[in-house]
């Protein structure tokens, strides 16, 4: 995804293919064709290729980061059932009730 983003278009993606000193690792490969780095975004070795695709994923995954947190600040849905029944604050709860601790009195009949 960083690479198309970046310019990329000879581009070719293994999912599940691993590295033979991480064989656990299953971390994928992509095939990029040299003579379409150097015709789409000018990269003449692979070390400038890798720092403007390194590059463009921090910056997604910065951006996306941003969003869940600015996501989980605003809090649930006006019409979210199951996220407005665990939005009931503890301060709001201790003002209105008593102490559920305190021995209460029955009344006598």
């Amino acid at each position: 995804m960083a690479a198309r983003k970046v310019g990329l278009k000879k581009i070719k993606r293994e999912e599940d293919s691993c590295h033979p000193k991480r064989p656990h690792g299953k971390e994928g490969r992509l095939w990029v064709s040299r003579a379409g780095a150097k015709q789409s975004i000018g990269a003449n070795s692979k070390e400038e290729l890798l720092q403007l695709i390194g590059g463009e994923w921090r910056q997604i995954q910065r951006s996306l980061k941003d969003a869940d947190a600015k996501r989980v600040a605003a809090g649930p849905q006006t019409g979210d059932r199951r996220a407005r029944s665990q939005r009931k604050s503890r301060t709001q709860s201790q003002s209105n009730q008593k102490s559920s601790f305190k021995k209460r009195g029955f009344k006598k009949r």
